[in-house]
């Protein structure tokens, strides 16, 4: 008992001391922010192609929950860049799904299309919603989730060896799929087995929420 409460003690001394070692964000992290600044408009907040723009302008742009499943990255990325053209109709690939498309190739960098391309592939797969503000999230995980799940969220964090434990890793959707957003709000606030500690208290319902989304994006 006395070595548990040691090790729980140790656990807030480093997540109170510990540097701030920030990973890049995720690719569908990214990719996120790039589609709420510049897509979401036309394709809507789900991708189903009905944003308050395209009503505007009466036009209908591509169900990407549907399309998107279906076509490579490469012609991913040249349907939102605009470069290149398909090798046997000859059509712009920008104009695949529509002709109200955009070019992006001047605005876009490689990896921001990339990004793009993960968050796209996360909003067609996915059978979780992102259910808070992943842009919360990733401020709340560095703070308190790194020291065990690590910076990456692979689960090496610098608290491993030094407990001897396994914490899940957050890149791999085999773990996080089969988990429902209320199943890891839940951990978060109430822990879970014997060195997942609780959060409630520290963290609200809305920053468990906010973690959550997050590491929705980390297993893109």
């Amino acid at each position: 008992m006395k070595n548990i409460i040691y090790k729980v003690l140790l656990l807030s001394i480093l997540v109170m001391s510990v540097p701030k070692l920030f990973a890049n964000p995720p690719p569908a992290y990214e990719g996120r922010r790039l589609y709420v600044s510049y897509c979401q408009l036309c394709h809507g907040t789900g991708g189903k192609g009905d944003g308050p723009l395209a009503k505007a302008m009466e036009i209908s742009p591509a169900d990407l929950t549907t399309t998107v499943r279906s076509r490579s990255d490469t012609i991913l990325t040249k349907i939102i860049s605009g470069r290149g053209r398909q090798t046997i109709t000859g059509r712009d690939r920008h104009n695949l799904l529509s002709d109200a498309m955009p070019e992006w190739k001047d605005v876009f960098t490689e990896p921001q299309i990339k990004s793009l391309i993960a968050y796209l592939r996360f909003m067609s797969n996915s059978k979780h919603p992102l259910m808070g503000d992943p842009k919360v999230g990733m401020q709340l995980y560095q703070q308190y989730c790194q020291v065990c799940h690590g910076v990456e969220g692979d689960g090496d964090g610098i608290m491993t060896n030094l407990m001897g434990i396994m914490p899940m890793d957050h890149t791999n959707p085999n773990e996080t799929n089969s988990l429902k957003n209320t199943d890891i709000v839940k951990s978060i606030l109430d822990g879970k087995g014997r060195f997942m500690p609780a959060w409630r208290g520290i963290l609200s319902q809305g920053d468990a929420e906010a973690l959550v989304s997050y590491i929705r994006l980390l297993s893109q």
